[in-house]
């Protein structure tokens, strides 16, 4: 009995010493793996460790710049609270002299002056364009006791009417009148005088007539200048822009008739004209002649 279970109980032993020792070599393999994770954990844990540090590092920097900065700030705001103050004080002391300079009849040069700031007498001022181009401000009808800039031209009220609107801007002039065709006749007043307008449907006259313009020139005139408007429309603007350039100029424009061949057809034609006898604030007979104008003053504030 005992000479066939050896053989059996040593077969089994042996499987089982082979089963163990591929056990542990697998075991090895696995502590083989596992050291090798382990010495790559601890790598990457160094390597974090000193993105770390160098990031404590950037942040320590940082903040102290943003210290510094803050600093820097502080000091600048009460340096330019400073200057803010000096230069308060200083501009109303350069109003104060400007203002008593004025009240002497001194003209100062526009761009040299806050006129909404100025306290003078009357609490008006007059702008006016000399001689030199440029442009000044003075007390009402007071002469520059030092005679610069050259000669003066005219004060804005001595404009007429027509020619106070035309020397406004689109926006000031929207401002001023709601009527379309008051806006028309300054516009095409600033055609006739500023050459660089362009668009001017005005022509050079003889003997009596300095300028004219035609009606049916004046009606695609209109055209162009309101985008859109029907040419029935137009024709009664041109009758409403004439009507307000009359009054506007206090009647020193005219209306004549006049009879023309058109197309082989004999015609009527109104011509709106500027006479060459009469007399235009700050125009002579031969700038009108020229159609150009002299410098002429810019407003009043008051």
């Amino acid at each position: 009995m005992s000479s066939h279970t050896e053989p059996e109980d040593l077969e089994d032993l042996l499987e089982a010493v082979t089963h163990l020792r591929k056990q542990n070599e697998r075991l090895l393999e696995r502590v083989d793996d596992l050291e090798c994770d382990l010495e790559e954990t601890e790598h990457n844990l160094e390597t974090l460790e000193s993105e770390h540090e160098t990031l404590q590092q950037t942040n320590d920097h940082l903040r102290d710049r943003l210290e510094a900065c803050e600093r820097d700030l502080t000091r600048v705001d009460a340096l330019t609270d400073a200057a803010r103050k000096r230069s308060g004080v200083n501009k109303q002391r350069i109003e104060e002299l400007q203002a008593r300079e004025l009240e002497k009849g001194a003209h100062l040069r526009e761009p040299n002056v806050d006129a909404h700031e100025i306290d003078v007498d009357g609490g008006r001022l007059e702008q006016l364009t000399k001689a030199d181009g440029h442009t000044y401000y003075r007390l009402p009808e007071q002469a520059d006791p030092l005679e610069r800039g050259g000669t003066v031209t005219l004060a804005h009220s001595d404009l007429l009417p027509i020619q106070q609107l035309a020397r406004m801007d689109e926006e000031m002039l929207r401002s001023t009148s709601n009527s379309l065709p008051t806006r028309l006749a300054a516009k095409l007043w600033r055609a006739r005088t500023d050459p660089s307008i362009g668009d001017n449907p005005w022509e050079r006259g003889c003997k009596d007539i300095a300028e004219f313009v035609k009606a049916s020139d004046l009606k695609h005139w209109i055209r162009r200048q309101e985008p859109g408007t029907s040419e029935t429309y137009a024709k009664k603007l041109v009758s409403r822009t004439i009507d307000a350039m009359l009054e506007l100029s206090t009647n020193r424009l005219a209306v004549r008739k006049r009879r023309e061949r058109k197309n082989g057809l004999e015609c009527t034609e109104r011509r709106l004209i500027l006479p060459a006898d009469v007399d235009i604030p700050g125009e002579t007979a031969t700038t009108t002649a020229e159609n150009t104008t002299r410098p002429e003053t810019a407003g009043v504030r008051g």
